[in-house]
């Protein structure tokens, strides 16, 4: 699929205004990166690992935590990209005046009703929050913090299987990969 300069337009205008939103935040990790990486890499994953054509999904990839995170609101995510845009954003968003352990509670009962494209970008966004939980992890994660993250994802994704067997096949390379880190810190 050949995209336009329409449409990459509107790519570049959803990165700068990621960037815009996300301009004060730092990643959790212990490199304490920018956070707009973040969402870059979701996009990236979309797009290279997941083959991803669906202009929509990558978009709200990039945007995915703009409402979550941000002072975004719906309302300026559909102004400025559209209703498709809108919607798959606020499918993937925690709503955070919940308590934590019910917003990840949540995530799990409401992973296996997400529209294709929000499984998809779910998809992509614990890949990269597992790499950076196994490979560079908050300071102050302990241990067995890190181990009880990579099983709460781990029940997140079976209800995202069968979205896109690229993406599900990369989670789990990365996935063992993390495992694996995890053992051997514990094991040393």
């Amino acid at each position: 699929m050949m995209f336009g300069t329409d449409d990459i337009s509107l790519i570049l205008r959803a990165v700068k205004f990621s960037a815009d939103k996300h301009r004060k935040q730092r990643r959790k990790g212990i490199e304490e990166l920018p956070y707009i990486n973040h969402p870059i890499a979701v996009a990236e994953t979309l797009w290279r690992v997941g083959e991803v054509r669906d202009l929509a999904v990558i978009i709200a990839g990039l945007l995915h935590d703009t409402v979550e995170d941000t002072d975004t609101t719906p309302a300026e995510i559909e102004t400025l990209f559209g209703g498709q845009i809108r919607a798959l954003v606020e499918e993937v968003t925690d709503d955070k005046s919940l308590e934590k352990a019910v917003r990840k509670r949540l995530q799990i009962e409401h992973a296996p009703h997400l529209s294709k494209g929000a499984k998809q970008i779910k998809l992509a966004d614990k890949i990269a929050n597992i790499y950076d939980v196994a490979f560079a992890p908050p300071p102050d994660w302990q241990h067995e913090r890190r181990v009880e993250y990579l099983s709460w994802a781990d029940q997140v994704v079976a209800g995202l299987r069968g979205c896109n067997a690229r993406l599900e096949e990369n989670y789990d390379t990365v996935m063992k990969s993390a495992r694996m880190k995890l053992d051997e810190e514990r094991a040393a």
